[in-house]
């Protein structure tokens, strides 16, 4: 009697409608997905992290190079392959190892070899030198002047006059060196190593 009724209610079309709705959830949540092993390994992967980061130096994530962001993409690349592939931990786990030793190798060599460093690094170059816009550095780094005003409106900069200095740093970043005492000057220390022109 109940399985009369249950035919019923759910017959062939009704049943196939909702096995297709289920099937085409599985892209929000499978039953098969590894969630237990996902978090577990982000666990492992952390913990690997920190502890050879803790030996080698905090340098390891800075981005003062096209190598350190290299190496960072590379380690975000690492962690994606661990916990969505069939990646071990293990393996894993000796890349990033490979990778924060190959740095912090990388490191010395940059302050022991000046044509490594060179060889790895842009040097900073000079963006506008207090209130004059150095357009053929802008060029040369193909920046256009309004990024370039964007960033002396982030550093609340009223005033060209108000520039001592707008840097383009190795790492990519733009500092803006100002101030609002018209008679204060930068000290030449500051811009030591800084490009003047490209």
């Amino acid at each position: 009697m109940i399985d009369k009724n249950l035919n019923k209610i759910i017959d062939k079309g009704e049943l196939n409608k909702l096995t297709f709705k289920i099937k085409n959830m599985e892209w929000i949540y499978s039953i098969k997905d590894p969630i237990l092993e996902t978090i577990l390994g982000s666990l492992l992967i952390f913990i690997v992290i920190i502890l050879v980061t803790r030996i080698i130096g905090l340098r390891s994530f800075a981005k003062f190079t096209a190598f350190d962001f290299a190496f960072t993409v590379a380690i975000g690349s690492i962690i994606s392959s661990i916990l969505t592939s069939s990646t071990s931990l293990v393996h894993g786990a000796v890349a990033i190892v490979s990778l924060l030793v190959i740095t912090f190798i990388s490191s010395y060599l940059q302050r022991a070899l000046k044509f490594y460093s060179n060889l790895i690094s842009n040097d900073p170059l000079l963006l506008m030198d207090n209130d004059k816009i150095l357009h053929d550095n802008l060029k040369y780094a193909r920046i256009e002047k309004k990024q370039l005003i964007a960033k002396l409106r982030e550093a609340n900069v009223l005033d060209y006059n108000q520039v001592r200095a707008v840097v383009l740093e190795s790492t990519g970043d733009i500092s803006v060196l100002h101030t609002s005492n018209k008679s204060e000057a930068l000290n030449d220390v500051i811009l030591e190593g800084v490009r003047k022109k490209p």
